[in-house]
This record gives C-alpha cells, sequence and structure tokens, in this order.
C-alpha cells in the first residue's frame, strides 16, 4: 500500500490522540508512507502550539521534535512543483479547500499518477477527506 499523510495525520504520529493508533497502523502496513514537504513546517507549526498550550512539557516537545527530525528521512518527501500549484489552485476551487490542503490533494494525486497505483489519502479533515473521495484517493 503506498499511502499519504496530510500533516493532521502526521502528527498523530508524534502527538498521542485518539486517532493516533489508527495512523501508527497505516504507516506500519504502508509500503512507501510520502506527504509534502510543507508538512514540515506544519507539523513543527502544530508541535509548537501544542506546547505553547502547555498540552505537554519542554521536555516532551524536545523528544517529539527529535523524533520527527529522526523520521523525516523515513517518509517520501514530495517537492512542490509549479504545476503542482497550479493543480492545488484548481483543487482549491473545485473543492472549495485552504491553501495547503489544497496542496497536499494535489501531491497525492501527483504521487498517484507517477506511481501508476492507487494511493490510500489520510486527513482527519471532513472537507479534504470529501475532497480525496471524489478525487479518487483511498481513504484510512
Amino acid at each position: 500500500m503506498f499511502l499519504y499523510l496530510d500533516t493532521s495525520s502526521l502528527v498523530k504520529l508524534y502527538v498521542e490522540e485518539d486517532e493516533s493508533s489508527i495512523i501508527t497502523a497505516l504507516v506500519r502496513d504502508s509500503e512507501v508512507t510520502a506527504t509534502s514537504i510543507i508538512a514540515y513546517a506544519e507539523a513543527r507549526a502544530a508541535f509548537a502550539r501544542r506546547f505553547h498550550e502547555k498540552a505537554f512539557t519542554l521536555a516532551e516537545h524536545s523528544r517529539i521534535k527529535r523524533a520527527f527530525d529522526k523520521d523525516w528521512s523515513n517518509y517520501l518527501i514530495l517537492n512542490v512543483t509549479g504545476d503542482m500549484i497550479r493543480l492545488a489552485g484548481d483543487l482549491a476551487e473545485k473543492h472549495y479547500l485552504r491553501g495547503f490542503d489544497s496542496i497536499h490533494l494535489a501531491s497525492a494525486l501527483t504521487l498517484r499518477q507517477e506511481l501508476s497505483a492507487p494511493i490510500t489519502f489520510s486527513c482527519f479533515d471532513d472537507n479534504l477527506s470529501k475532497a480525496a473521495v471524489v478525487e479518487k484517493l483511498g481513504q484510512d
């Protein structure tokens, strides 16, 4: 299985939430786990926000960042291209998506095209999830 994680799913690998075990199992069962390069900044922002909300200690925040940085090279990182950005713009208009959500969807669609294989798309945003279904990406 080829798995694409948007940032909401990726964060669940490092911050314990209700659905964390689902994402951990998906990653364990995937042949390749991919995400967009933008997920790095988004995830770090999510970790920082949670830290500032006092969801975890400084030591836990440091451990999360170290684990994330260590794992980052294990993911297939999709660079954002001009064609991908144009596709993301079209997808944002078609599905009423936020900018980074449309880039995640465009990244997964680009990966599917490049691999000529089905992609399981994992996210925890209802609108993005619906758009992925319309675009015929498999859901977790």
